[in-house]
């Protein structure tokens, strides 16, 4: 599962970062709409890290009563 969610946490932090860099390309604000995509793949990629970490200790749990 790990691989998979780590695949899904680089896809976040790819298409955040074209969206970051796409806004830095323009003069001026960019608009409300590109800054609340980027805020909330933020949140989204937190969460994502949130469970891989938490996967990992169950993984590590279950090694360790083996």
């Amino acid at each position: 599962m790990s691989d998979k969610l780590n695949a899904l946490l680089e896809r976040l932090k790819a298409f955040q970062r074209d969206l970051i860099l796409t806004m830095a390309e323009h003069d001026g604000m960019p608009s409300a709409n590109l800054l609340r995509q980027v805020a909330e793949l933020e949140n989204v990629i937190a969460a994502v890290e949130a469970v891989a970490a938490e996967e990992a200790g169950r993984v590590g749990e279950v090694s360790r009563k083996s």
